[in-house]
């Protein structure tokens, strides 16, 4: 008896060819890989009966000083906040400005020219997309301000929830914004100010209806010297790290005469959405872009990514602007939530694990989110407008959780290998079972056997010279899967 190990490393890999996955994980769907073991992610239940109208593109929690603990919600053609109980309450601006749902290319006379393309061919970057409607939402405080990148203005909301009162443009403060940094000197950032798309413009400190400079405040602007719009600013220790979808910047406080100072710190990783980026230390923040992945710890880098040839080839780019970024800090991932390229909305992802260095896929539609912290659990909205409470029980709305390698050479040369038993390796067996697919070529016919429950050992029947192997979950339970043994013995050459 042969017993061969169908040990395989932690993390997706879906680059290049089916081949080259050989000894790899291939393909997933609601895993995750953990301190060396194949499990399920958490599952998860509504937060309450509640929804929000509009597709919700920006998601804060915070507490104010009474120690309450609010959700805000940011939508296409609205904005909401959630209290603790689960109610939800309107607070839309008065005379705020719906935006798109959905990118929408701009159509108008002159943008396209009619039946000059193939069906099925992309057409040439000749023409412009109106981007879905994102919002940045920050806390001055204990209030919530946010600015949507359709409507342009800053808004201010200050907790009147029984009465109730709707959010307030900020007085004095600019228009035509695209984004809102609260920095940690309390000073507020308009991104992309007036309607210039690389202005910083900030209000003085501590007074956020204060934007005019002077003299006896520190109020000021700065236009960056950058071919691209600003889309996003986070903040990091000692300093701030300001995003177009060209380059990335960082804003650092000097006092005055001039308050800040600016840096362009990298070329060519701008993000591809205002929401694509999270910052998962007090240094560290993570983004993709329309080039891969990037991070930055103290400088601008290039983040290599095992999945990155096959998400670029399953995004919709049309709706890039939807690609949101959640950190999951329990175990140490970013999630990206995108639109695969048969959807126009969100329902795909891909995460990458920062502590363990492997990355993962799959599918589910969330088009907004956010970590734990505020509440004990991460939170994300669908697309039919509920907030959701994230890593809880293992319930999946029917989906299916799986696991599935590339093929494992088992044979040497040209050798078929007979298989005749499974070696089981489960915390509780029988949570699992495991299909295997056989070729003989890496190019061939695939036959499936399976799916076989597990026993020890369990008995199989199946021949190749390429076997690849599929964990699918058989009961809600948190399971965990390590190394798999085969009992092969060789057989005929073909």
């Amino acid at each position: 008896m042969a017993l061969i190990p169908l040990q395989v490393p932690p993390g997706v890999y879906r680059n290049g060819t089916d081949y080259q996955s050989a000894g790899r994980w291939y393909d997933a769907n609601l895993v995750r890989w953990y301190e060396k073991t194949l499990r399920p992610i958490g599952g998860w239940r509504k937060r309450s009966s509640n929804t929000v109208t509009g597709s919700a593109r920006g998601l804060l929690t915070w507490r104010d000083n009474d120690g309450d603990r609010w959700i805000g919600i940011g939508t296409h053609s609205g904005l909401y906040v959630m209290n603790q109980t689960g109610t939800v309450q309107d607070i839309t601006p008065t005379g705020f400005t719906s935006g798109n749902a959905d990118a929408v290319a701009k159509l108008g006379y002159g943008y396209q020219t009619y039946g000059n393309f193939a069906y099925g061919v992309a057409r040439p970057d000749t023409t412009s997309l109106d981007p879905a409607t994102t919002w940045s939402l920050d806390t001055w405080g204990e209030y919530l301000v946010g600015c949507s990148s359709t409507d342009g203005k800053l808004y201010e909301w200050q907790l009147d929830f029984a009465t109730p009162t709707v959010a307030a443009a900020i007085a004095n403060a600019p228009t035509g914004c695209n984004a809102i940094l609260s920095t940690s000197e309390r000073f507020i950032f308009a991104l992309g100010a007036g309607g210039n798309p690389r202005k910083v413009q900030w209000c003085d400190q501590e007074n956020n209806t204060d934007w005019t400079p002077s003299t006896t405040n520190q109020a000021g602007d700065f236009e960056l010297s950058t071919p691209g719009n600003l889309l996003a600013g986070k903040r990091v220790r000692g300093l701030h790290l300001l995003w177009t979808d060209v380059d990335c910047h960082t804003a650092t406080y000097v006092g005055q005469p001039f308050v800040y100072s600016f840096e362009k710190i990298g070329s060519g990783c701008g993000l591809i959405s205002s929401q694509s980026v999270a910052v998962v230390s007090d240094a560290v923040a993570i983004w993709m872009s329309r080039s891969g992945f990037w991070m930055y710890d103290g400088y601008v880098k290039p983040l290599p990514s095992d999945v990155g040839d096959y998400v670029y080839r399953n995004i919709n780019i049309g709706q890039q602007s939807k690609v949101y970024a959640v950190h999951n800090s329990a175990f140490g991932e970013v999630w990206w939530f995108y639109p695969s390229a048969g959807s126009v909305e969100v329902d795909s992802y891909v995460t990458y694990n920062y502590r363990e260095n492997h990355w993962n896929i799959g599918t589910l539609s969330r088009t907004c989110g956010t970590d734990r912290g505020v509440y004990s659990k991460p939170l994300m909205v669908s697309s039919d407008g509920y907030v959701y409470e994230h890593e809880v029980g293992f319930d999946y709305d029917s989906a299916t959780v799986f696991a599935e390698s590339g093929a494992f050479q088992i044979g040497t040369g040209d050798q078929i290998m007979n298989v005749r038993e499974l070696i089981p390796d489960e915390l509780t067996q029988g949570d699992v079972t495991v299909k295997f697919k056989t070729r003989y070529y890496p190019n061939g016919d695939e036959s499936t056997f399976g799916a076989y429950s597990m026993a020890n050992p369990t008995s199989v029947r199946f021949s190749g010279r390429q076997v690849a192997m599929r964990i699918e979950m058989a009961s809600n339970d948190d399971w965990r899967v390590g190394t798999m043994r085969i009992d092969a013995v060789a057989g005929g050459r073909r």
